[in-house]
């Protein structure tokens, strides 16, 4: 793909944290890989944190994305479990903030809105619609699939994006041509 942006999407997770690598050149998505980091339960939760760093700094080194997009945090009823979450998360969005890297961040409903058209749905519809639009990824876990479909809501986002500053800039020189017609 000419002129295309790497983008890292992350599924943040304690157990396993998720990963999508896709390029994208405005219009077309291209796979490049995917799959997940994995902490030791056994560990302390310092080690796990440590492994989900390691393990992401790898993968950011090896793939070299422009941009990293990830899944905000949503709160469920076991307040720990929620507060490990966070930690995870606040690992997966370090490695790609050291690297100097651009990280946006999208609700779970508005990942499957973008991929499934949907708000709600299962992780079998989206590895399926993730296999749909990447015809050449094969996800090896939901963990790597919700990753992917991170990325392509981040490129489906940076389209948007490029087309409402497009319009604005014409709505801006639309006024200015009005305002100099009027002027003279």
């Amino acid at each position: 793909m000419r002129g295309a942006i790497r983008i890292m999407g992350i599924d943040p997770g304690l157990r396993n944290t998720g990963w999508g690598v896709i390029d994208t050149d405005g219009v077309k998505l291209g796979f490049i890989a995917c799959g997940s980091v994995s902490s030791d339960a056994a560990e302390s939760l310092g080690v796990r944190l440590r492994q989900i760093f390691d393990g992401l700094s790898g993968v950011l080194a090896e793939m070299a994305p422009a941009e990293a997009a990830i899944e905000q945090t949503f709160v469920n009823r076991d307040g720990a479990a929620t507060l490990k979450l966070g930690q995870a998360r606040g690992i997966a969005m370090l490695v790609p903030a050291m690297a100097g890297l651009t990280i946006a961040e999208y609700a779970p409903n508005a990942v499957k809105k973008t991929v499934i058209g949907a708000g709600h749905g299962d992780k079998d519809q989206i590895r399926a619609m993730v296999k749909y639009l990447l015809p050449k990824a094969d996800p090896g876990s939901a963990d790597a699939a919700d990753a992917l479909a991170i990325a392509i809501t981040h490129a489906h986002s940076r389209s948007w994006s490029k087309l409402e500053a497009a319009v604005a800039r014409a709505d801006l020189q639309a006024k200015s041509s009005r305002a100099q017609r009027t002027a003279s």
